[in-house]
């Protein structure tokens, strides 16, 4: 595949979680970014499943573009030996780096950071301040609680059902990888 300008923002854990399949696909989607020659943006940590994507993407050759902000540095191990390395003031300037570096985002299993980041991505494509396609890669079923949450949403009319397909759910690596290569392409 040939290496193009295109970047993904991947909001993940700065823990591993529980099952090894959430880093068994981490490893795979930095690794699989690579291979298309898609940059990877994201938090900067060399912990948890983020530092796992980052070291697959580096391992295979992929461009790394980190982003953290001061007081996680010590906390999240900044990884300083990315392509590019950004250290900001606070979490809100972290995230619209982030953001603004990327041409899609994906998300991978991850805690209330990654809610946070996830949904500031969602609102903002709600209110159709961009089209940038939202991925979430479902390994052994951990977004389905969120697809739900959505539906409940959009059920008790705090939502328009459009809400339901500004994010898509994708179950492997695989898919993640065909559902980004026609949407970058």
């Amino acid at each position: 595949m040939p290496a193009t300008s295109r970047s993904v923002c991947v909001y993940c854990g700065a823990r591993a979680g529980l099952s090894p399949a959430y880093a068994r696909d981490a490893s795979a989607t930095g690794a699989m970014l690579a291979r298309n020659g898609w940059g990877l943006v994201y938090g900067a940590g060399d912990i948890g499943l983020m530092g796992l994507v980052a070291q697959a993407a580096q391992a295979a050759g992929g461009r790394t573009f980190g982003v953290i902000p001061m007081h996680l540095v010590a906390r999240e191990i900044g990884k300083r030996d990315l392509d590019a390395y950004v250290v900001t003031e606070t979490m809100h300037e972290r995230k619209k780096v982030m953001f603004m570096n990327a041409d899609a985002i994906v998300m991978l299993p991850g805690g209330a950071g990654s809610l946070d980041e996830f949904f500031e991505a969602l609102t903002w494509r709600q209110l159709g301040l961009h089209a940038k396609p939202i991925l979430l890669l479902d390994t052994e079923g951990y977004w389905q609680p969120l697809r739900a949450l959505i539906d409940h949403i959009v059920d008790q009319g705090f939502a328009e059902p459009s809400l339901q397909g500004l994010a898509t759910i994708v179950p492997d690596v695989p898919r993640l990888e065909s559902v980004l290569r026609a949407a970058l392409s």
